[in-house]
């Protein structure tokens, strides 16, 4: 039972990774799938009688492998024995140092640029990253979306189609092609980090898994191409995460930013994330992520809620619309109008942003018109807010919260 135990801690900490080089190994995303479903079978039927190995993945991807080229001479589309030797003398005889983990031409990184390929749509290659690189299921990345899973289903596969028919290369770009691949690569890294520092359904807040794994591929971009940008949103990553140990109780809860506990917060994070804010506005080209930074910024270096400079936060969500004016970040800069200017501002904001079409179907958005309703006595239609954000909210803490916010009306 200790090793089946083991085995599936494995595959939550390693199998994308194993993935990853099964796919540069095999070229196909399909294949190297089945492979990896095949490499964990066969350490449950092995790992309980032989032991763990030392070295994990290096196992599982030589198992992999062997297993893909076993199942490619079982096909019979091959017509000849010639064929398929040919095909598997193709597949690279190859295992990963354990030492290389780390290294720029990390096998992930090149699977999130290859997901990530101008020939592919904007949606698709965030799609597919998510799929692909960090294992989200399809109803998780079309809750991202607010798009019908069916709908992401076929995007992804349609992705996958366009990678192998147009034999669309499994490798970091060359330097020179780098600023131009790189917008998509952030974003998907962003998302992925979402993901994991508030998860978008589930019974739980977060997956600390993934925001790990979106800070580690945003350190290697930093470290492979030294932009402001990736900068910035390696420090709105590292900002956001010193939080996390203060966003929820012992039980799960969640706990708002003006409540949290700030001795909670992580403090070298906190001060990573700040240096390079820093280093990112010096540069002078500023792009959104770092302006989200700098906003973060500016909540971890308040040392009590009351303290924080809202003004300040306004300002620097004004830049930001003019960078990217979406409806997520009016809702966002709406809040902060509040906090500075008192909630019927913000409600007017939010109200409109509802009316007139945006956000109508995104919790937050009746979750901050329910707030700035509270707040002013307005408690029919507090109550009214709530529940159309109850009907929204995918994830249990955040239903807890809402639920506990709606009893807290009667009150």
């Amino acid at each position: 039972m200790q090793t089946n135990a083991s085995i599936e801690d494995i595959y939550r900490s390693e199998s994308r990774r194993v993935f990853a080089t099964l796919v540069r190994l095999l070229g196909d995303f399909d294949l190297a799938e089945e492979a990896l479903q095949d490499a964990f079978k066969a350490a449950i039927e092995q790992w309980p009688r032989d032991g763990i190995p030392a070295q994990p993945v290096p196992w599982l991807v030589s198992a992999g492998r062997f297993k893909a080229i076993d199942g490619i001479r079982r096909r019979t589309r091959f017509t000849s024995y010639e064929d398929v030797a040919e095909v598997a003398e193709a597949i690279p005889d190859e295992t990963p140092a354990p030492d290389q983990r780390e290294h720029l031409e990390d096998d992930r990184l090149r699977l999130i640029f290859t997901c990530c390929h101008p020939s592919l749509a904007p949606d698709a290659q965030i799609a597919l990253t998510l799929r692909e690189v960090c294992g989200l299921s399809t109803e998780e990345i079309a809750h991202a979306f607010l798009t019908p899973a069916p709908t992401l289903a076929q995007r992804i596969v349609r992705a996958k189609a366009k990678i192998r028919d147009a034999r669309i290369p499994y490798q970091v770009p060359e330097r020179e092609e780098l600023p131009v691949r790189l917008y998509s690569v952030l974003r998907v890294v962003y998302l992925v980090f979402n993901e994991g520092y508030s998860a978008s359904s589930g019974v739980s807040l977060t997956r600390h898994d993934l925001s790990q794994e979106a800070i580690r591929l945003a350190r290697l971009l930093l470290e492979l191409l030294p932009e402001p940008e990736v900068a910035g949103l390696l420090a709105l990553m590292l900002l956001h995460e010193s939080r996390r140990g203060a966003r929820s109780t012992a039980d799960g809860d969640l706990v708002p930013l003006d409540e949290q506990d700030r001795s909670l917060w992580n403090a070298e994070l906190i001060a990573e994330g700040s240096a390079l804010v820093g280093h990112a506005l010096a540069s002078r080209r500023v792009g959104a992520y770092t302006l989200q930074a700098a906003i973060s910024a500016m909540h971890a270096q308040a040392p009590r809620a009351d303290a924080t400079d809202w003004q300040q936060i306004v300002g620097l969500y004004d830049a930001l619309l003019r960078l990217e004016p979406t409806p997520v970040i009016e809702l966002n800069r709406a809040v902060a109008v509040a906090m500075h200017q008192g909630p019927q501002a913000g409600l007017v904001l939010v109200e409109g942003l509802i009316a007139g079409g945006h956000l109508q179907n995104y919790h937050l958005a009746y979750a901050a018109q329910a707030d700035f309703h509270r707040r002013l006595g307005h408690v029919a239609e507090a109550r009214a807010a709530y529940g159309r954000a109850l009907a929204l909210t995918q994830q249990e803490p955040e239903r807890r919260f809402l639920q506990r916010r709606l009893a807290g009306l009667a009150e």
